[in-house]
């Protein structure tokens, strides 16, 4: 463990599993002091103590991100046992669209849905923890995007991008792009960084297993934005060291 992240507090969403619970994993043992937030309760105290059997300073939180209530509630009690958060990785996300219609197809309640969590649960999760990130010397915000949310990549025929059928799921991860730019530029003065990611295409569940990385590897550019020294850049799309195109 790193010493130099002993006093650091991060909170991770929709972490109970996958890219979520590795990027727990991978920032305690950096010697992070990791807030494991997921929407089931039982399912967050249950990976905590998974991650804590192996010795990592883990604790769990319960954190909705389309229930306004179960947010205010989490920065209450992180408020109250912390007093402040130094990284907060926006890793909640979900997919709704049916790969066996046409884009066009896709139905209304499948938008919704995904722009629920995958945005406005993202971007209200944000607002409700900037204060407390106001407070640390070097605070970091990570959202977790796709490679599928730019315009640039998806737009190109010549690219694998352009062939995934869920279109609910990249136009929202375009607009965490978007937002990312717009909260960057919001905090250019306030030493907060805040930057999008890209973790690849990774084998995990919300993929069906599918992939050509392992969990493991798909946590390490959140971490790495999430560990981010002061001469780090701030409002980029990253991906393992590379800045991609919006």
């Amino acid at each position: 463990m790193s010493s130099q992240n002993a006093d650091k507090i991060a909170l991770v969403t929709g972490a109970t599993r996958g890219i979520g619970f590795e990027t727990v994993r991978q920032l305690a043992a950096h010697g992070v002091q990791v807030l494991l937030a997921g929407r089931d309760h039982a399912k967050a105290v249950e990976a905590s103590l998974k991650l804590q059997s192996e010795g990592l300073p883990v604790e769990a939180v319960t954190l909705d991100v389309t229930d306004s209530g179960s947010i205010a509630a989490a920065v209450q009690e992180v408020e109250r046992k912390h007093g402040r958060l130094d990284i907060l990785v926006n890793n909640a996300g979900i997919i709704r669209d049916d790969a066996s219609k046409p884009r066009s197809a896709q139905t209304l309640q499948a938008w919704r849905e995904t722009f629920d969590t995958n945005l406005f649960g993202l971007i209200e999760t944000t607002q409700a923890f900037l204060p407390l990130l106001r407070k640390s010397a070097a605070g970091r915000i990570v959202n977790v995007s796709s490679a599928l949310g730019s315009l640039a990549l998806t737009s190109d025929t010549s690219t694998p991008y352009s062939t995934f059928t869920i279109p609910a799921y990249n136009v929202s991860k375009s607009a965490v792009n978007a937002w990312t730019v717009q909260l960057a530029h919001d905090l250019r003065d306030s030493g907060i960084k805040v930057n999008t990611i890209h973790p690849g295409y990774v084998r995990t569940d919300m993929n069906k297993g599918e992939g050509e990385l392992e969990v493991a590897q798909g946590a390490e550019t959140s971490v790495q934005m999430a560990l981010l020294g002061e001469d780090g850049p701030s409002g980029t799309f990253q991906y393992r060291g590379e800045v991609l195109p919006w």
